[in-house]
């Protein structure tokens, strides 16, 4: 009885050991069964650029995703984008940029025992190793290691918790409020999420730091373990193999499934997508495959600022005279607006003759007035959608009249009147 006691326990304890496994280690390396050769998926690539009907959006697997424009944060394509959601190893995005702003990256890190012993996807740290920093974020970036993601936490901040709290730091200055990290590595915690557009946003924040787009567009790098080679290739199954691929991250957990952010340019147009929650490898690559191909065959630049200073010119012409100054030492008025931060953005090509500049104002002003003034506003709509809005704003200040204007006034009304008088 006590022998079979003992049997069932080794049995139990045998399960736990597999769920838990399969559970906590999951990481972003291909297992048996969720294996796919590519080139079948890019070979459906052509029926995808030729399909006729621009307003049908491609069938996705993945619970959330968003294509933006990295030139203008603007939105092309999106479902669910801002739905909280788990990011996986998605989240060394920002665990690689906290690390790159905050240390010297020729440091050489010694690997403690817990940063060794972490599950999941790894680089093949044991205690006591000897890295840079420079290589713990290859193998970071890379390989996905969440045992170079512990090691790099400890050695920035000290503790997870605390690298943590610069995540969550970084991620207010980026103005990410639908975005928290528990996490340098990304394995499963509930208040460790973001959103696709959030995760979007940081990512293209990070592409523009030449180290992190250097490392994460990197797809062969050797580095370098106590004085030895280890040769890493990248986990990102689309750098060097999609046309304009040039990073960022894969990512999979069992509650997040799998996610992957990529950065495509061809031409002048320069993209991020974004695609959380598909549920096998194959469809995340097939559903980000199917929306930078849409993207890229249905989107055109309309250059905005043309479109508002074009009709902010028009518009004045035909206002501008009816805006009265009362009690101002003048009656013309410069105005001016803030223009976007941007020249052009990408519209759906069948939209491109659908924009529309609205023109809001106050027709009586008091002197004094300062320059700065806010007098009214203009907007830049896409159909219903708000592209883009100004408040319409005073270029010079214009006085109260005094008594010496009035008396100038006075005297100048007057002779005008007297010159009449005398023509007759």
């Amino acid at each position: 009885m006590k022998l079979f006691s003992i049997y069932h326990k080794i049995i139990l304890l045998f399960f736990i050991f597999i769920f838990l496994s399969s559970y906590v280690f999951a990481d972003d390396l291909s297992s048996s069964e969720d294996t796919f050769d590519i080139s079948e998926i890019l070979g459906d690539i052509e029926s995808i650029e030729t399909s006729s009907d621009i307003t049908q959006l491609p069938t996705i697997n993945s619970r959330a995703y968003v294509v933006i424009d990295r030139n203008s944060n603007t939105i092309l394509i999106a479902k669910n984008e801002n739905q909280k959601k788990k990011m996986a190893s998605t989240t060394k995005i920002m665990t690689a940029l906290v690390v790159i702003e905050h240390c010297d990256l020729s440091d050489t890190v010694e690997i403690s025992k817990k940063a060794a012993n972490t599950g999941g996807s790894r680089l093949g740290l044991k205690t006591g190793d000897k890295i840079t920093v420079y290589d713990l974020l290859y193998g970071l970036m890379m390989r996905s290691g969440n045992d170079a993601a512990v090691a790099l936490a400890e050695y920035v901040a000290g503790s997870i918790t605390d690298f943590a709290n610069l995540m969550n730091e970084k991620a207010k200055t980026l103005g990410l409020s639908n975005t928290h990290f528990v996490t340098p590595h990304g394995l499963d915690e509930d208040e460790h999420y973001t959103t696709a557009y959030e995760l979007a946003i940081l990512s293209n924040y990070a592409m523009n730091n030449e180290i992190f787009a250097k490392i994460v567009g990197t797809k062969n790098y050797t580095i370098t373990i106590n004085g030895y080679p280890k040769a890493l290739t990248n986990t990102n199954e689309l750098l060097g193999v999609l046309d304009g691929v040039y990073g960022i991250k894969t990512g999979f957990t069992n509650g997040a499934n799998r996610c992957l952010v990529t950065c495509c340019k061809r031409g002048n147009m320069d993209i991020i997508c974004v695609v959380l929650g598909a549920d096998t490898k194959k469809y995340r690559t097939t559903d980000s495959i199917k929306l930078i191909e849409y993207a890229f065959q249905n989107f055109t630049y309309v250059d905005v600022k043309k479109i508002l200073l074009a009709n902010f010119e028009i518009w004045k012409k035909e206002n501008l005279s009816n805006i009265n100054i009362m009690k101002g030492v003048s009656n013309y008025l410069d105005i001016t607006f803030e223009n976007p931060p941007y020249d052009s953005i990408p519209v759906r090509s069948d939209l491109v003759d659908f924009f529309h500049v609205y023109i809001e104002y106050e027709s009586n002003l008091n002197a004094p007035i300062i320059k700065g003034t806010t007098i009214g506003t203009i907007t830049l709509k896409l159909e219903e959608k708000t592209i883009y809005s100004s408040n319409i704003f005073v270029n010079t200040d214009i006085a109260h009249k005094n008594i010496f204007d009035y008396l100038y006034s006075f005297c100048q009304n007057f002779s005008n009147i007297f010159n009449r008088i005398l023509q007759i």
